[in-house]
């Protein structure tokens, strides 16, 4: 499995200049063979492969201004762009239904403020700078310490006001855990960042406290107004550190919460974790003008790569679940759980009341998170509770995570 060690370049950084520059360089070589495709398209109506762009720019002063291992890289990844546009078309104009708007051509970078990714493959670095734990791009000054050493590659990637320094590394996960139906289930929210339930009997339910990325998300957002509000239009310096520190935090805390996560499932003992998980459910969520902005700025999706790598990384199986209707279902009544299907309505043995609880048809309350969870594990595994659901705890803990 591929890994990342990453790097912060802030502006305050010796390397940042040089860093700046070679991402400038980047983007003009990105530009100049950009412009050579559209104008071909537009011309002929063909899109250049890479080796086509590769062969008549290879002489430019754009492509020789960078080594040329990298500059192959830049043409690479806007080979990837068009052939992912020319895939995205084709499917959009068998079913439009399942986009949100109609493919568009790759753009241009800002002339003046745009920078564009850089890659150094193993080649592109020194060997020497390796075996003393150093990374040293080829034709640069940059030097930064690393503890890696099954490198795949480097990467600057370009941010708001600062750089990423990525190194790609290889880690070997371990074996596949044998099936021992001991099996763990997530559904994620927003109070609730992450409720975690299981199919033995006697394993207690937890929730993961998902309220201070509420209030990591309420800072930035009234911030972020009181500065808007005095720009009128743009952006400023104060606006992107801004930014920086809102997305530095809420990464911090998805991590620890991911990791805390695994450790714990390890220590179960459990074999398979299911993950809860729509598409388009940030562009479809109608909760509250409020809630809705509460939702869709917690990054859910990178949350789910982040515990999918980690699980694997432990040999836990991953199996990510569609989730309609289990937090309309009841898990006490054992209810049918149909896939949504629009227009079609259905109808459940119990419902969602107030404090978020879920009342069955008999009375009982459950959490309702911990109704949901437990249904998107049945969902995806119909036979998880073939003994029956006695002896399944209910009733879960809250887990608090420091921010």
């Amino acid at each position: 499995m591929q890994l990342v060690e990453r790097h912060i370049i802030k502006q305050s950084h010796p390397n940042h200049s040089e860093i700046d520059q070679i991402c400038f360089l980047s983007k003009n070589l990105y530009n100049a063979a950009n412009y050579l495709i559209r104008q071909t398209l537009f011309k002929t109506g063909e899109i250049l492969n890479y080796n086509q762009v590769q062969k008549v720019l290879q002489t430019e002063v754009d492509y020789k201004q960078l080594p040329a291992k990298v500059s192959q890289q830049v043409l690479m990844v806007l080979d990837k762009n068009w052939k992912a546009f020319r895939e995205a078309t084709k499917a959009y104009h068998k079913n439009p239904s399942k986009f949100l708007g109609k493919p568009k051509l790759p753009k241009y970078k800002d002339k003046i403020k745009g920078r564009n990714l850089v890659i150094y493959t193993i080649q592109a670095l020194s060997k020497v700078g390796l075996n003393k734990g150093l990374i040293k791009p080829s034709q640069t000054n940059i030097s930064l310490p690393t503890q890696q050493t099954m490198i795949a590659q480097v990467r600057i990637v370009p941010k708001l006001n600062h750089y990423i320094i990525e190194v790609i590394y290889n880690k070997k996960e371990k074996e596949k855990l044998p099936d021992n139906n001991r099996i763990a289930s997530i559904d994620l929210g927003l109070n609730n960042l992450a409720s975690v339930t299981f199919n033995q009997a006697g394993l207690k339910p937890f929730l993961i406290n998902g309220r201070p990325l509420k209030s990591i998300n309420h800072f930035f957002n009234k911030r972020k107004s009181e500065l808007q509000s005095i720009l009128k239009t743009g952006t400023s310096k104060k606006l992107q550190k801004l930014c920086t520190k809102r997305n530095f935090k809420v990464d911090d805390y998805l991590h620890k919460a991911s990791r805390y996560l695994i450790k714990k499932l390890v220590s179960l003992n459990i074999s398979t974790l299911v993950i809860g998980q729509n598409e388009g459910w940030k562009q479809e969520i109608n909760i509250g003008s409020r809630n809705n902005q509460n939702f869709v700025q917690i990054p859910h999706s990178r949350f789910i790569q982040q515990l999918t790598y980690k699980a694997e990384l432990e040999g836990i199986t991953v199996i990510i679940q569609e989730e309609s209707y289990t937090s309309k279902s009841s898990f006490l009544d054992q209810d049918e759980i149909p896939v949504y299907k629009k227009d079609v309505k259905y109808s459940f043995s119990g419902k969602r009341i107030k404090r978020g609880q879920y009342l069955s048809s008999n009375g009982s309350l459950i959490n309702a998170d911990v109704n949901g969870s437990l249904n998107i594990l049945r969902k995806a595994i119909p036979k998880a509770f073939a003994e029956g659901i006695k002896g399944i705890v209910v009733s879960p803990v809250k887990v608090k995570l420091l921010k």
